[in-house]
């Protein structure tokens, strides 16, 4: 299961500096042994709902580390919701309201202060990070084989019914991200027969090939010239 650390880093690493004792750090770590049964089979029922609904609800709502904090908090709500709607809006239904958003906002902070939240819009900050680590050779190095699978999530759940991927998870399907994505999947290592690779570059070469992809998209391509050849044979 994973589980997401608060402010991690102090002393534990060498290379890694901080000016304000790591406030606000937060990293994600695998651990095989962890989690009760219950707890494991939320956590599978939340990525299947995801799954099911990715093309209505595009964003996640940063549900894994919502259910890890309120479990780990014991919260309970406590102050009870509305039964019905009522046509006259009063001073104790509103106050009600807040107290329940106050009440569970505050859940959801973390022990230093600060709302962890992931910046999971744009789809062309994960491609770059890849490219490098894949052409340094140091990919399955740095990111082991659980990492790797949730890189594999995160780019399928955001990829568009037709086959593409927009600069954003609320785009439309567009060349850069869509190429850029596309090569994520071959250099994590997905099978180029698979259904979401073969959509992929169906809809890049409907749209002309990969030569039209932006300036932008062609630096990182030219990064290891020959290698976009490879991966679209």
């Amino acid at each position: 299961m994973w589980k997401l650390k608060i402010g991690k880093g102090n002393g534990e690493d060498p290379h890694l500096f901080s000016s304000n004792n790591f406030v606000g750090r937060q990293t994600w770590e695998f651990d095989h042994q962890a989690g009760s049964p219950e707890e494991r089979a939320s956590v599978e029922e939340a990525r299947r709902s995801f799954l099911i609904n990715r093309s209505r609800v595009k964003g996640c709502s940063d549900l894994l580390w919502r259910m890890q904090f309120l479990r780990e908090k014991k919260f309970e709500q406590g102050i009870p919701q509305p039964t019905k709607i009522k046509e006259e809006i009063t001073y104790e239904t509103t106050t009600n309201a807040l107290r329940r958003g106050v009440r569970y906002f505050s859940a959801l902070q973390a022990s230093d202060g600060h709302w962890p939240g992931e910046i999971t819009g744009p789809l062309f900050f994960l491609p770059p990070l890849i490219f490098c680590l894949y052409i340094t050779g140091h990919l399955e190095e740095v990111f082991d084989a659980e990492h790797r699978k949730e890189m594999l999530r995160h780019i399928y759940c955001h990829q568009n019914e037709d086959g593409g991927w927009g600069s954003h998870i609320e785009s439309k399907s567009v060349m850069f991200c869509t190429v850029l994505n596309y090569i994520c999947f071959r250099m994590l290592g997905e099978n180029p027969e698979q259904d979401a690779c073969k959509r992929a570059r169906q809809w890049i070469l409907d749209r002309g090939g990969v030569i039209f992809i932006p300036s932008w998209g062609k630096f990182w391509l030219s990064v290891k010239s020959f290698e976009p050849y490879i991966f679209f044979c």
